[in-house]
């Protein structure tokens, strides 16, 4: 048997440390084996998958060393590689689940579901969609679809029992069924679940060992009874644990940067977050710190990952990238990859028709360019000082302006203004008035050049951080206020 494994990531949002983490040990897996690594796009929503965030994922898995036998890009004989190129693939798939018994169609409102959750939650039984006889009348089906309803396809799931899920590193994990719900397989837009094409496109693209988070255990009895459903022999599954903040709490961008590209962008090394990723819940048998991906691949053994939560410390990163490089670049190698990651060409064409505009000796570059090649800018509270709005205004309209951003699924200079021009009219504030603090966020100056053209320059990943940095300069937004915040922002 040929080792298989595969990392299906959505493109959906900037490319996520958890992404390569897990990238990192499905490759290191199939190589120990002579096996290969396959990478598939999972756009099954396609509201929020775009082009650029594919892009930004292949490329931010590509600087950080990672590369893959098979897929959209490279091609392989399992193709396509994009769920979105795979449609008429699920439709045969769905059609026989629901010949043999093992879906039904679902045309439920969601008002009727929430009903039917309130009724469950009051009963004490598990929120979930499940019904004992969840399936319509043959005929009553033809009538409804004939007439144009909306439905959409769920699978049937035991009402009792225990599901034994096996795992490579948790031997046996037992799930009780009454705790899972009738997933929906195919969507009211004929788009198929994560879980049916997950199932589905590792069947056929023959994947041995599906190496993933901890948080699919308790999705994997779905997994697991339509592989049965399929008469399909399931692979060998292994859910490595969640990388965490260091206050134990799940890994997320609020506390710590979660953006590949964020890193790359800050002038961490490849080979330092490679070699930190490989450190994540698992250690040399000699216990070296300080490795490379070839020595990772040639002593690896996936039986010393530890289920403890790796703690993602960004200050241990930077120690360990230190070490990098001190120890592994020359002065010479040193000055190419500064070359590299911002005084090429292609980034200095960048800033410079701003700043060209504002210089009257070269020796002006340094002070008017150093925010675009810095990290977290160093701010206090006074920084924020503002002539019309109080901090607390300051901090509000930082943090809608954020949100503003996190949604904005194209980055450019006509975007970005767009999006912050629009948010200061509803908001009632004069735009001069309301970009004051974004300055003094983004450049660290009350003025600097134009600063949605420097968002722009900055990339998502900085000029988020940033923001998010000012915001908790400014104290931060408690439990209490973000619900307030969120309700208020949904409403403009």
């Amino acid at each position: 048997m040929t080792v298989r494994t595969r990392i299906a990531p959505s493109p959906t949002g900037d490319p996520h440390v958890g992404t390569a983490y897990i990238a990192l040990f499905n490759l290191c897996f199939a190589r120990q084996h002579k096996g290969q690594f396959i990478l598939r796009i999972e756009d099954t929503d396609q509201v929020r998958s775009t082009p650029e965030s594919e892009k930004a994922i292949l490329d931010s898995m590509r600087w950080v060393g990672l590369e893959w036998d098979e897929g959209p890009d490279v091609g392989g004989d399992f193709g396509p590689y994009r769920q979105s190129e795979r449609m008429d693939i699920y439709k045969k798939y769905v059609d026989e689940l629901l010949e043999k018994g093992h879906a039904f169609h679902c045309f439920r409102t969601p008002a009727e579901l929430d009903q039917l959750r309130e009724e469950k939650r009051a009963k004490g039984e598990m929120p979930g969609f499940k019904l004992e006889n969840p399936a319509l009348p043959a005929e009553e089906v033809e009538r409804r679809i004939a007439a144009g309803e909306s439905y959409v396809v769920r699978m049937k799931v035991p009402m009792d029992g225990i599901c034994e899920v096996k795992d490579l590193l948790r031997s046996t994990v037992e799930i009780p069924w009454e705790q899972v719900d009738m997933q929906v397989l195919l969507k009211s837009d004929g788009m198929p679940t994560y879980h049916l094409a997950n199932v589905v496109d590792d069947h056929l693209m023959a994947i041995t060992h599906v190496i993933r988070g901890e948080e699919w255990i308790n999705s994997a009895p779905k997994h697991i009874l339509l592989y049965q459903y399929f008469g399909w022999n399931e692979p060998v599954f292994c859910h490595m644990p969640l990388l965490r903040n260091p206050d134990k709490s799940k890994l997320s961008k609020r506390k710590n940067p979660t953006s590949i590209t964020y890193y790359e962008r800050m002038g961490f090394l490849p080979e330092a977050m490679l070699n930190y990723l490989g450190r994540m819940g698992w250690s040399m048998p000699d216990e070296r710190e300080k490795f490379s991906l070839a020595e990772m691949i040639e002593r690896f053994d996936i039986q010393r990952v530890s289920l403890g939560g790796p703690i993602f410390d960004v200050e241990k990163l930077k120690w360990l990238n230190g070490n990098w490089l001190r120890e592994d670049l020359t002065p010479e190698a040193l000055a190419e990859r500064i070359q590299q990651w911002a005084f090429n060409k292609d980034n200095l064409m960048r800033m410079l028709p701003d700043i060209q505009k504002r210089i009257e000796v070269m020796s002006d570059i340094a002070p008017l360019a150093s925010f675009f090649l810095s990290g977290m800018l160093d701010l206090d509270e006074a920084s924020f000082t503002h002539k019309k709005l109080e901090l607390a205004e300051v901090k509000k309209a930082l943090q809608f302006g954020l949100w503003k951003l996190e949604a904005l699924r194209v980055w450019d200079e006509t975007a970005i203004t767009e999006a912050l021009t629009s948010l200061a009219e509803k908001l009632e504030i004069k735009l001069r008035d309301f970009i004051a603090p974004y300055f003094v966020a983004i450049s660290g100056k009350s003025s600097s050049t134009p600063v949605f053209s420097a968002m722009a320059i900055l990339g998502p990943d900085m000029t988020r951080a940033r923001l998010r940095h000012a915001v908790t300069i400014l104290g931060g937004v408690s439990k209490k206020e973000t619900k307030r915040w969120e309700k208020e922002f949904k409403k403009l």
